[in-house]
């Protein structure tokens, strides 16, 4: 974080100061939520959660040489006191922000955020240095975290928002106002508790009605392709710059293919120019990601080779999110299993499909969690789309959801051993462990909540006879 006193923190957040005998004393390192996080200089947010209360980490924190602690009562060591931690947070990092001067980029969208966020800051660090949210810390403790990582050395400062219902976007974007605000699109995550894309259409647009004018240096970046995105043109003072597939786009793809190993490849066009990209992520749907992150660098002024460069050679910087490891027996694991939503788990699978091109593939595939009244259709139509796609065999995993699944695809044809239902993550493995060939190549996703994470992990452990050992 950029040094202020712990008398300046205590009047931006309004709170008292306790057990602080020198309040000139700088915040110099990080603002930490985890009391293992912390470290010389460092402030330490006290939160007191159901199970864990922060409070009683503060002489830990002290001791590991943190400037105090913002929390909710005085602890013996110093402190800031605050009616309401979380809110001290946000305006911490608003003054932050505002004393900052970086360009601020905020996305929202209903699929790809995560992914496109980390295009964005592996682009526009190849121009400036650039701080943006790790993971998928996209709330309204994340973000302000996020925020507090800037430094006085930072230009751009890239900012993930998650919304799950009206107006938790807006309350993000009066936390940290951004100047360029990127929708990528309108989907069915979450549908279950906004109620519908209209009202999902409604909390995204949240983000481009914050931005400024036009004249005052605002730019919302829409994506041309989706009817729900487009429309929010009409939501927004600021200048608005399409991109995708359609003709409307400023910042497109012609030639779109996929190589041999699945990873695609598409020359690409910005009102500056044109240049050649070949991406080292798997599946199609990474285009649309890389568009939109064009679109941004191109907005401050990157050139369309620098452009195919930087995306040319950027990675997977989050977790579990189409990792793709290759065994030493020759089978291939995709770890995709950090969420899943009816548009990611669809284009993962058409990415499985690319990749195992010619190879026997498996989708081993669980629940997608807050579908509403919508799930029964959308599982079902994942297990169809798995057999219209060849999957060699999809291994549903869990409860009803996993149960929707199989139904699907045997009612797309799978009536034979193409499609099995299992209980839990460990029979999955046990599964696979007596069926896998070299060769083959294994997709695992479902939602958070499902843990399918550990199957992945489960095939990559494997013993010195290739034998795969579950945990």
């Amino acid at each position: 974080m950029i040094a202020l006193s712990l008398a300046e923190i205590a009047e931006v957040v309004g709170g008292q100061t306790h057990d602080i005998p020198d309040p000139s004393v700088q915040v110099t390192g990080p603002v930490v939520r985890d009391s293992r996080e912390a470290v010389p200089g460092s402030l330490f947010v006290a939160f007191a959660g159901e199970r864990v209360d922060g409070h009683d980490f503060a002489a830990a924190v002290v001791e590991a040489g943190a400037a105090a602690v913002l929390g909710t009562r005085p602890v013996g060591v110093p402190a800031i006191v605050v009616d309401d931690v979380q809110s001290a947070l946000g305006a911490l990092a608003t003054h932050v922000v505002r004393r900052l001067g970086a360009t601020l980029v905020a996305l929202t969208g209903s699929a790809g955020k995560t992914s496109t966020k980390d295009l964005i800051a592996q682009v526009l660090r190849r121009k400036a240095p650039t701080v943006f949210t790790p993971g998928s810390l996209n709330n309204e403790i994340g973000l302000p975290l996020t925020a507090l990582s800037a430094t006085e050395e930072t230009r751009f400062l890239v900012l993930e928002m998650g919304a799950r219902g009206i107006g938790h976007i807006r309350h993000l974007t009066e936390l940290t106002p951004p100047k360029i605000g990127l929708v990528l699109n309108v989907g069915s995550a979450h549908i279950g508790e906004f109620g519908g894309r209209e009202q999902i259409a409604q909390a995204k647009g949240e983000l481009v009605e914050a931005l400024p004018s036009e004249a005052d240096g605002g730019t919302a970046i829409l994506n041309a392709d989706d009817p729900y995105v487009r429309a929010m043109a009409s939501r927004t003072k600021a200048k608005v710059l399409f991109f995708g597939e359609s003709g409307e786009a400023d910042v497109s793809a012609e030639n779109v293919r996929l190589t041999d190993t699945g990873q695609p490849a598409f020359r690409l066009h910005t009102p500056s120019g044109a240049s050649d990209v070949t991406m080292r992520l798997y599946g199609e749907h990474h285009v649309s990601n890389a568009l939109a992150a064009a679109a941004v660098a191109h907005e401050l002024g990157m050139s369309a080779d620098e452009i195919a460069l930087a995306l040319s050679e950027a990675g997977s910087l989050s977790r579990w999110r189409m990792e793709v490891t290759e065994r030493p027996d020759g089978v291939t694991v995709v770890n995709d299993a950090y969420n899943a939503n009816p548009e990611s788990m669809k284009a993962a699978l058409r990415a499985l499909a690319a990749i195992g091109k010619g190879r026997r593939t498996w989708a081993v595939l669980g629940k997608m969690a807050e579908l509403g009244d919508e799930a029964l259709a959308e599982h079902d139509a994942v297990g169809r789309l798995a057999v219209r796609l060849n999957v060699s065999k999809l291994v549903a995993v869990g409860g009803r959801e996993a149960a929707w699944l199989q139904l699907g695809a045997y009612n797309e044809g799978s009536w034979g051993e193409e499609s099995v239902h299992v209980s839990d993550a460990q029979a999955a493995v046990d599964l696979l462990r007596s069926e896998l060939r070299p060769g083959d190549v294994v997709l695992v996703k479902a939602s958070r909540s499902v843990g399918l994470e550990s199957v992945a992990q489960a095939l990559l452990e494997t013993g010195a006879e290739g034998e795969v050992s579950a945990r």
